[in-house]
C-alpha cells in the first residue's frame, strides 16, 4: 500500500507528461539537478504538508494539505519569459482538468509562481516554480485510504 500523498504525486506527473513543449521529460525528484540534454524539463516534488484533525473519536479522520513544488527548467538565449509562460499555461490547463487527482484528493489549487535566471554557462537556464496546493482526506489509522 502507498500513501495517499504518494499517489498524488504520482498522478500530478502522469499528468503533466506528455504536454506539448515538454513531452516526457517529467521527474518526481529534487536531489539530482536536470542535466541540459532533458530541457525544457520540469521538476515535482513535496515540499511539506498540514494535517487537521476533524473528529475526536477515534480513529480521528485527518485533512491534509500537501504543498507541492512543480519546477520548470528551459535554456537558451532569449525568449526566457515567454518559455516559461507557455509551458506553465500548459501545466495549469492540464492540473485543473481533474482537481480530485484521480480521486485521491477533494481540491487542487495552484496559489503561487515564480521565476528566476541564471546566466551562468553558455546557455542560461530559466527556472519558473509552480506552487500547487492538494487537499485530501485520510483516517489517521490509514493513510494510504482516500476518504
Amino acid at each position: 500500500m502507498a500513501h495517499v500523498r504518494k499517489l498524488i504525486r504520482d498522478d500530478i506527473k502522469s499528468t503533466l507528461t506528455g504536454l506539448a513543449t515538454t513531452g516526457t521529460r517529467v521527474y518526481q525528484s529534487r536531489v539530482y539537478p536536470i542535466d541540459s540534454s532533458k530541457l525544457p524539463g520540469i521538476l515535482i516534488y513535496n515540499k511539506n504538508e498540514t494535517v487537521e484533525y476533524q473528529s475526536i473519536s477515534l480513529p480521528r479522520g485527518q485533512m491534509r494539505t500537501s504543498v507541492f513544488a512543480v519546477e520548470v527548467y528551459v535554456k537558451g538565449t532569449t525568449n526566457y519569459d515567454n518559455s516559461l509562460d507557455q509551458i506553465c499555461l500548459e501545466i495549469e490547463q492540464a492540473m485543473y482538468n481533474d482537481v480530485t487527482r484521480g480521486g485521491y484528493a477533494k481540491d487542487t489549487r495552484i496559489i503561487s509562481f515564480e521565476a528566476d535566471f541564471n546566466g551562468d554557462g553558455d546557455q542560461p537556464v530559466a527556472v519558473a516554480t509552480l506552487t500547487i496546493e492538494v487537499l485530501y482526506r485520510v483516517s489517521e489509522s490509514n493513510p494510504g485510504a482516500a476518504i
